[in-house]
């Protein structure tokens, strides 16, 4: 994956949930809200290797999560491919467009870039 942060915030949207809330909470503000552990720990009234800890097992959990899954693994595979796919279709019909006007053809390119939009968020 490419740096650190980006590889956490994708297991976090991925396994957040299986997180306690206390978890989820440090591990949003460090990563996402870009709070130090200095500042968390003084919101939270711990100490900055408290928060750290916290971290550190949400952090562990969910890559664990992911060794057995490869969930996220498998979802960045089939990403280059679903961008294919939704060019191709718009390809089709531009030429379509440009060529034919056959109403079915644009009916199902406007369904495939649709399925795509939905497989991709």
């Amino acid at each position: 994956m490419k740096n650190q942060t980006y590889r956490m915030t994708m297991l976090f949207d991925f396994y957040g949930e299986l997180l306690t809330e206390r978890q989820k909470e440090f591990f949003d503000l460090y990563y996402n809200e870009d709070l130090s552990l200095a500042e968390i720990a003084e919101n939270a009234g711990i100490s900055r290797q408290g928060v750290r800890d916290v971290i550190v097992r949400a952090e562990t959990a969910m890559q664990e999560v992911e060794d057995k899954t490869g969930i996220i693994k498998r979802f960045e595979a089939q990403r280059p491919h679903m961008d294919a796919i939704e060019a191709a279709a718009a390809e089709v019909k531009t030429i379509n467009f440009r060529r034919y006007e056959d109403p079915r053809v644009t009916e199902l390119t406007d369904l495939i870039a649709k399925e795509i939009s939905i497989l991709k968020e």
